[in-house]
């Protein structure tokens, strides 16, 4: 295995610093589905402003929405960040690993 040359790792940085700057955080989206889950709050921090919406007329589905994103919300989280960091490292022409 070769070490990257230095102009590589600087690339590599800069992907990583982008990549951290638009992460979401799992506690962020935790506290906002427990202080405005009913309105959808958490989905509009992910950026799922349709869901966010229609969760904010409905009451998060009469409760039920919000009940089911209770289970769901570190796993969207998780995709959410996957999604980004995928679309950043391809932008910068850097393959990852599967």
């Amino acid at each position: 295995m070769t070490a990257l040359p230095e102009w590589e790792k600087y690339r590599v940085l800069r992907a990583e610093s982008e990549f951290e700057s638009v992460r979401k955080d799992p506690r962020v989206a935790w506290t906002l589905w427990c202080v405005s889950g009913l309105f959808g709050g958490h989905r509009f921090y992910l950026g799922d402003t349709a869901r966010s919406v229609a969760m904010l007329f409905t009451l998060g589905g009469l409760g039920l929405w919000f009940l089911a994103d209770g289970f769901l919300v570190a796993r969207r989280v998780r995709a959410v960040n996957r999604h980004r960091r995928s679309e950043i490292m391809a932008r910068y022409g850097i393959l990852e690993g599967l």
